[in-house]
């Protein structure tokens, strides 16, 4: 059992456990250090110097988010010596901002902003002094922003996607005044190894790194009468958009975004888990039909374990790092890529709407997405499939822009033909549920009878452990599937790609030997998406994935396979899962393979 140490904080007497920080151990006592450089997720780096503190009988001052606390330190926080040099620290990170405030995307929501009001920075800082350096704005990725002059350097972002993610797209360049956070070899972002999943952005504390957005393209779509408007909302946004809006995490507010939607002017509002549920069915269908093609066929070409397509920052890692085992992602598309296919398909051919008049938006919790809708093989429709790909937080940003009290707002529904899920399609949204909501389904397929577990709730495949596994054994399955009896399904799960890095690599040395595979880019999974609103940490991440949990279990229907669209889909449109219509839709191909 670790040590007790004590000390007082501002004269505050606290008790913590040996090794806490002194940033950590004033939370304890609701004692609020401000910091820049740091951030929950990461390792401490110490760069900002922001968080500085007074230890008494010291002359020096101490980083508290580095600084261990030891026995009978007495720390000050906010004397005089604290203040003065905290402020002076603001000032110099100011002094090489490009602070335009009133033109950045993230005023009103900057770190530096919010420090800079509070110490009250003004013109008698070293504004003036300092020349300001001829940085360069990276506009080339269809999801992330990257402006140099907003840098403070505080490599929130290098660690994020170092360790996080296992990219490294980003990197420290030259030195003393002249250095800057950069890509590699100084390249666009577009150009160098980057997922787009951009977790860098929301952990940067200023303007320097953004979504790129498309509000401005989707209001003209609004209003050009000549445009049917169709949105898709992803099962991570309804949990997560009440925060962007003054409401706390973890609140559901699907009814309410509903509302909004149709007040900014949609034509169609409409909810991707509906292709989430038919994901289910593709997928499932898929590694059933691998199974089979392995276990009795002995087809040496079908390739084991399968893993989830759902997320576009995996697919990007794997088409990177492990491009040898591209043919065991799935083929098929992420549910936002279904539906902008099938919107401008079978949902024109139902609405009697032109699909070359169709304006396809999809709200996702993501930047990677806008990557993925701008795939070449994402036009199977004929047309664009998805037209523009807003974040969460873009959403929000329209709300407020059209006046809307979004907390007043009453609850509404989808709209009819496709716009009606189960509770599987809902827990998407969270690390673990796709492979949840797979097994729902796939474990009914074979045997008849539901999964073994209480209320359909597969706990071993939840949490926020990095990655977790769970085996399934099959035991008296229909005649059709005689060959799966007393097969033990082994399934993993991970969630950010450091995690999924490791499980490859597993594979990779045949120390793993599951069947399905589900990873998620994100911490958490879409509910920590890099377009979910800021901040994020552990605790919000929690909240947002009970709250998704808590939808699943108020759902009428909590299987894909019962969602009465997904039935009806299949006999007036698709026919059947793997079938020609499907495969020219649902699933991306080239000469039988995947194109990912």
């Amino acid at each position: 059992m670790s040590e007790k140490i004590n000390l007082r904080i501002d004269n505050i007497a606290v008790s913590v456990t040996e090794g806490t920080t002194i940033l950590d151990a004033a939370k304890k006592i609701n004692i609020r250090i401000p910091t820049l450089c740091y951030h929950e997720d990461l390792c401490v780096a110490g760069n900002c110097r922001v968080c500085m503190v007074e230890q008494v009988g010291s002359d020096r001052l101490l980083p508290s988010c580095a600084m261990p606390v030891a026995e009978g330190m007495e720390i000050l926080t906010n004397s005089l010596k604290v203040r003065n040099a905290r402020k002076k620290i603001i000032e110099l990170l100011v002094s090489e901002h490009r602070a335009e405030c009133t033109t950045c995307y993230k005023n009103g929501k900057c770190e530096l902003q919010e420090l800079s009001s509070e110490y009250i920075v003004g013109e008698d800082g070293f504004i003036d002094l300092i020349p300001f350096k001829d940085y360069t704005i990276d506009l080339f990725s269809p999801s992330i922003i990257k402006d140099d002059s907003k840098c403070i350097r505080c490599q929130r972002c290098i660690r994020t996607c170092a360790e996080l993610q296992s990219v490294s797209a980003l990197t420290v360049s030259h030195k003393g005044d002249q250095m800057k956070v950069t890509s590699f070899f100084e390249k666009p972002m577009y150009e160098v190894v980057c997922t787009n999943c951009g977790q860098c952005v929301n952990r940067c504390p200023t303007g320097a790194l953004t979504e790129r957005t498309y509000i401005d393209h989707v209001w003209a779509a609004i209003n050009d009468d000549r445009k049917h408007v169709v949105v898709q909302t992803a099962p991570a946004v309804r949990i997560a958009l009440g925060e962007a809006l003054g409401m706390p995490p973890g609140e559901i507010v699907t009814g309410k975004m509903v509302a909004a939607l149709r007040r900014l002017g949609f034509d169609s509002v409409l909810d991707t888990n509906f292709t989430a549920d038919l994901t289910i069915i593709e997928e499932g269908n898929e590694l059933l039909q691998r199974l089979k093609k392995v276990l009795v066929d002995k087809d040496e070409s079908v390739k084991l374990p399968m893993t989830t397509s759902c997320s576009p920052g995996w697919v990007k890692f794997i088409e990177h790092v492990f491009p040898e085992f591209l043919e065991h992602v799935s083929t098929a598309k992420s549910p936002q890529q279904m539906f902008g296919a099938l919107a401008k398909t079978f949902y024109a051919e139902r609405i009697d709407a032109d699909p070359a008049e169709m304006v396809s938006v999809s709200v996702m919790p993501c930047t990677a997405k806008k990557f993925e809708a701008d795939r070449p093989e994402m036009r199977s429709s004929g047309y664009k499939d998805v037209d523009y790909v807003l974040t969460t937080r873009e959403l929000a940003l329209m709300i407020k822009q059209a006046g809307i009290d979004f907390t007043s707002l009453p609850d509404d529904d989808y709209d009819s033909i496709m716009g009606v899920s189960s509770g599987a399609a809902v827990i998407f949204g969270a690390t673990g549920g796709v492979m949840e909501a797979a097994l729902r389904t796939a474990y009914e397929v074979v045997t008849g009878r539901e999964v073994p577990f209480e209320n359909l709730n597969i706990e071993p495949v939840r949490g926020m452990d990095n990655v977790r596994e769970a085996t399934i054994k099959i035991e008296n399955p229909l005649p059709d599937w005689a060959f799966l009896d007393g097969v033990e399904l082994k399934t993993c799960v991970a969630h950010g790609l450091s995690n999924a890095k490791k499980v490859m690599e597993a594979v990779r040395a045949g120390a793993a030997d599951y069947h399905f595979i589900e990873i998620m880019a994100c911490p958490g999974g879409c509910l920590g998406g890099g377009g979910q609103p800021i901040p994020t940490s552990p605790e919000i991440r929690e909240k947002r994935s009970e709250a998704i949990y808590l939808e699943d279990e108020l759902k009428v229907i909590r299987k894909s396979h019962e969602n009465p669209e997904i039935v009806m889909i299949y006999e007036k449109f698709l026919k059947e899962p793997l079938g020609h219509k499907s495969h020219e839709l649902l699933h991306t191909h080239y000469k039988g393979r995947s194109r990912y």
